[in-house]
């Protein structure tokens, strides 16, 4: 009999329906030679400190590093998750061949590979890859076994993961907890530290400290209306305006009773491509500005809609999609049809192929959120307003370039300069599948304003004012905005490209942010005021007790984020990640033990 195991119960019984074991048992499905059964998620987790040592139960500032001469792993502790467990080891021990039907990512891999290990099974086992739950992903999947073998980086990168985070938490935990618990408001409570939560919580704090401590600076900023268009004076390069009153009302009388005289027209053509494909992280972001979604409620409805059929994997980091799933667009195409009116522009016309679509080196494990063709129907309204973002990004990326016109306008009165432009739409293109209001967060700022005809000479009287300004602090990190800056370990970035190449070192991934900014809020470390995060005062305590700034850097979280990946590529050793944690781990306690338990505030 050929066993194969799911992660979750509804996904084994899709399986089954698709391999012809339809005979419904306690906790699988069996026919046709296969017997399905599945997990609900982590079956399995790391022992346990006390399970390694006795004197590990007693918290202990004397007992620490606990570092195992060997992790081991075991059972939750639950009677539903103990009965499963037996359900499948029964089914294990006797199966001629094992296929490892879990979620197509590192945790998915993870997941399995202890149950497998922990039921002693020893026949072969296989791996099935797919990025969608459909009927024909699933008959191509299994036409596409891989051997076992060929994941093992993938299963050493998400040990090590599992192994570096319970080595820094459970360590640092206690140490902190035990050291600076006394001398802080709350002294009961856990300080729990993480190596994705802490660098995050850092984050918000330093956002929220530089807000307080901000210092707002006035400048004065000159504009002059002329012909009903308002001109601003040209400054030199980083200046806002002018830095005292004196020069701006000293350029202002100057120009008051002079013409205003136009001295260029310039005109030129641009184009604007059509929004990315989601990866997790952009939905989460436009889920957030758009509905004010959590990352975590955004997560489950696409999970959900991966589960009924109607969208592909969701937890990935790519925009792109390979090149084998170009043919299959127009028949994913035909399944959108509540969709049809707004592929008028493109409907019978092959569909184009963008490098900025597909690229087949911008794609490893996962491609791009898309829809996978299939009738969606019977969906809550959370799921509808989500698909229907996955669905428009999808066709707008068959659309052609926005085609638009900038003009600038410069101008002078007396000897000060001026400046203004416009922007005008010519082609709309895939800007029609969105209201303006609904613009993607990518195209914000770029909407149309048109400038009157000017001619170079012109001349006449214009209305100049002089208003005074100042500079305003950082904004507080939404869940959006927080989201990019662990995608990019913290630094502000808005182009695209050089997105890409940090998300290498972002904190945590794509399936991980979302369950640490719900830590967060647990822990009671941060709340929201409408849209804003703010951390608490626990939050603001906790990180001014630690010193350490391994612990709160988001920039050298993100470089252990990327030799896990490395480890994923075979470009790293899992066992050299693990002995430098290990010894960082060591350090950490050595010099936290020796500072003084005053708490500096910052």
């Amino acid at each position: 009999m050929i066993v194969c195991i799911a992660e979750k119960p509804s996904v084994g019984r899709d399986i089954a329906h698709v391999l012809g074991a339809n005979q419904a048992r306690d906790g699988y499905m069996e026919g046709n030679g296969y017997q399905v059964t599945w997990t609900f998620g982590h079956l399995c987790e790391l022992k346990e400190p006390h399970e390694y040592s006795p004197m590990w139960k007693t918290w202990s500032l004397a007992q620490l590093p606990m570092i195992p001469q060997r992790f081991g792993i075991k059972l939750k502790t639950d009677k539903g998750v103990e009965k499963q467990f037996e359900t499948i080891k029964r089914l294990m021990l006797s199966a001629e061949r094992i296929i490892n039907c879990g979620d197509a990512g590192q945790e998915g891999e993870l997941i399995q590979r202890w149950v497998i290990q922990m039921t002693g099974a020893r026949c072969p086992v296989q791996r099935l890859w797919i990025s969608s739950l459909t009927e024909e992903a699933i008959r191509e999947g299994f036409q596409q076994l891989k051997d076992q073998s060929e994941y093992q980086s993938l299963y050493e990168a998400g040990l090590s993961r599992a192994i570096g985070d319970w080595t820094l938490g459970m360590n640092a935990t206690r140490l902190y907890t035990l050291k600076y618990r006394n001398s802080m408001a709350r002294d009961k409570q856990v300080l729990s530290i993480g190596r994705v939560q802490t660098p995050t919580l850092a984050l918000i704090v330093r956002r929220q400290q530089e807000i307080e401590q901000f210092v707002p600076v006035p400048y004065w900023v000159l504009t002059t209306r002329y012909r009903q268009v308002v001109f601003s004076a040209v400054m030199e390069e980083g200046d806002r305006g002018y830095k005292t009153r004196e020069e701006g009302e000293a350029a202002l009388a100057a120009i008051r009773q002079q013409p205003f005289t136009v001295t260029k027209v310039e005109k030129k053509k641009g184009t604007e491509a059509p929004p990315r494909l989601f990866d997790l992280t952009s939905l989460q972001v436009e889920c957030n500005r758009r509905f004010g979604f959590s990352a975590d409620l955004t997560l489950q409805v696409i999970q959900s809609l991966y589960e009924k059929k109607y969208t592909t994997y969701p937890r990935v980091d790519t925009t792109f999609l390979p090149d084998d799933i170009y043919p299959k667009c127009p028949q994913i195409m035909n399944g959108l049809r509540p969709y049809f009116p707004l592929m008028e522009r493109i409907k019978g016309k092959p569909l184009q192929k963008s490098k900025k679509v597909f690229d087949n080196k911008k794609v490893t494990d996962h491609h791009a959120i898309i829809p996978t063709g299939v009738e969606a129907k019977a969906m809550t309204e959370a799921e509808q307003k989500v698909y229907d973002l996955v669905a428009r990004r999808f066709i707008g990326a068959f659309y052609p370039d926005c085609q638009f016109e900038t003009t600038t306008v410069l101008g002078q009165a007396a000897d000060v300069p001026f400046k203004a432009t416009g922007k005008h739409i010519t082609d709309p293109a895939w800007r029609i599948l969105w209201m303006k209001e609904e613009q993607p967060e990518e195209q914000k700022g770029s909407e149309e304003n048109t400038l009157p005809a000017f001619t170079k000479g012109e001349s006449g009287p214009h209305e100049p004012d002089l208003a005074e300004k100042q500079t305003t602090p950082p904004k507080p990190y939404t869940e959006a905005t927080l989201l990019r800056a662990m995608e990019t370990a913290g630094k502000f970035v808005e182009d695209e490209e050089l997105r890409d190449a940090l998300k290498e070192n972002g904190i945590g991934r794509p399936s991980t942010r979302a369950a640490i900014i719900e830590t967060l809020f647990r822990r009671q470390y941060i709340r929201k005021e409408r849209k804003n995060l703010i951390a608490t005062p626990t939050g603001v305590e906790l990180i001014a007790v630690i010193r350490n700034e391994l612990l709160k850097s988001a920039e050298l979280t993100g470089q252990w984020e990327r030799k896990l990946r490395q480890i994923e590529r075979h470009e790293y050793e899992a066992r050299q990640f693990i002995d430098e944690l290990k010894q960082m781990v060591s350090q950490l306690v050595l010099s936290v033990m020796a500072e003084q338990t005053t708490i500096e505030s910052k």
